[in-house]
Formats: C-alpha cells, structure tokens, sequence
C-alpha cells in the first residue's frame, strides 16, 4: 500500500500559536494564524519558495537573515516612496516601491536554501480588520511584490502557479 504525501504539515495547536506569539511578544495576524492552526509549514508553494516554515522556525527577518535585511536597509539612505505610490497592490504595483525601512522588522514565514526568495509579513502596515501587508522578495525583483495580506499572498502566488496572469 502506497502511502500518501502530504504537503503540509498537520496543524500547530493553539499553546504552540500562543508561545510563538509570546515569543515574538506581538499578536499574529488572524489569517496567518488560522493558517498555522491548519498547517504548521508547507511544502513548495512554488518553485521559488521551498517551503513556508513550522511555528519553531518563524522569526523576525532582522535575526533569522540579517544578510537579506543589510542588503535593503545599507547605509539607512534609502528612498523615500509616498503613500499614493506605495499603496498600489495589484497589477499596477512597481515592485521598486517598497520602504526598506520596514524590513527588519518584517517576519520571516518562509525559507529556501541558498536563495533570496521570501514571504515576509510586515506588521508596520496593517489593515483595518488587523492583517499585516505581505512580501514577496526575490533575487530577480527590484524590490517586493506586496499584498495586503498573507491570504493575498497566498492566493497570489496560487494565481501565478497557475499561469492565471
């Protein structure tokens, strides 16, 4: 009998949830909480992202990469991007308007080996209902692909996996 491959992990239990919290001393965003309660880490989301990490191996992206945090944030003379310009998501978004100034204290909810490809969640913009905006940084980006959410995110990259734009 052939045993069946799962992608994700089973779900993190809710003191697991509760501990990463306390450890990171901030309170998740809803949809990224339900998602660790579903699947504690998953398999390949794409080709480009390995796996998106268990609730042991989430952290703030200033620790778990600080090369990745020095590449963006250099010498702290970075660009300034407006409101109007940085609020785009979608297909109008430039991927240059990102504010590196968000990135250390972005949080790291992915991992691929000997890549710069990431999912961040990044608690400086939050909306109204409380999700955190989400990051797709990668090598061959000049700069992030945001969403307003790590369920935006996700749908996205769904999407693209998908070749539906």
């Amino acid at each position: 009998m052939r045993r069946a491959r799962r992608l994700g992990a089973a779900g993190a239990d809710g003191e697991e949830v509760g501990a990463l919290e306390d450890r990171l001393g901030v309170m998740l965003p809803a949809n990224y909480r339900q998602f660790l309660l579903t699947s504690n880490g998953w398999l390949n989301t794409t080709r480009e992202i390995d796996r998106i990490l268990p609730v042991r191996e989430v952290g703030w992206a200033r620790d778990l990469d600080p090369g990745l945090v020095a590449v963006w944030t250099g010498d702290g003379e970075g660009f300034r991007v407006d409101d109007e310009e940085y609020f785009v998501y979608g297909e109008a978004q430039d991927p240059v308007s990102l504010r590196p100034e968000y990135l250390p204290h972005t949080l790291k909810v992915s991992h691929t080996p000997e890549a710069t490809d990431v999912y961040l969640l990044n608690p400086c913009v939050v909306t109204e209902d409380g999700e955190w905006e989400a990051w797709y940084v990668a090598h061959w980006l000049p700069g992030a692909v945001r969403y307003r959410s790590c369920w935006d995110l996700m749908n996205g990259e769904y999407r693209s996996f998908r070749g539906e734009w």
